[in-house]
């Protein structure tokens, strides 16, 4: 990346209804103007997570005008880094770019659900954003 330039990071999950949408908001309030950032799904739903935005909430962060969409070309031809969220989405990695993926906890496995599972979650993925906020 430039020096001249922002870090554009990309996250992708498989929805973009989730866990990709709150990594965006999470890195978004972290870095702020320091970071382009950017979410997208391989294969979107129609709408966001109400809980995932909820627990967004519940620790000041907003999703602002989100809304699940497609994963791009573009976009992966414009990013410094890419995030794949989970196990499900599939993406085909780009020479030259950077390529991470997160296997974020999955309570549900452990039988926690609801809200519960949420804010694990969401916790995961911002200890996750903070460690990538760092080494950027």
């Amino acid at each position: 990346m430039s020096s001249d330039a922002v870090p554009r990071v990309v996250f992708v999950c498989q929805r973009n209804a989730g866990k990709s949408q709150m990594a965006a908001a999470l890195l978004r309030d972290r870095a702020g103007e320091t970071v382009e950032v950017v979410s997208a799904g391989t294969n979107p739903g129609p709408a966001l997570n109400a809980q995932s935005v909820e627990s967004l909430a519940e620790v000041g962060v907003s999703v602002g005008d989100e809304y699940p969409k497609a994963l791009t070309a573009a976009m992966i031809d414009g990013a410094d880094i890419v995030v794949v969220l989970g196990a499900e989405a599939v993406v085909e990695e780009v020479p030259g770019t950077r390529f991470e993926r997160w296997i974020t906890d999955e309570p549900s496995e452990r039988g926690i659900q609801g809200m519960e599972r949420m804010r694990l979650v969401r916790d995961d993925i911002r200890a996750r954003v903070e460690d990538l906020a760092r080494r950027l």
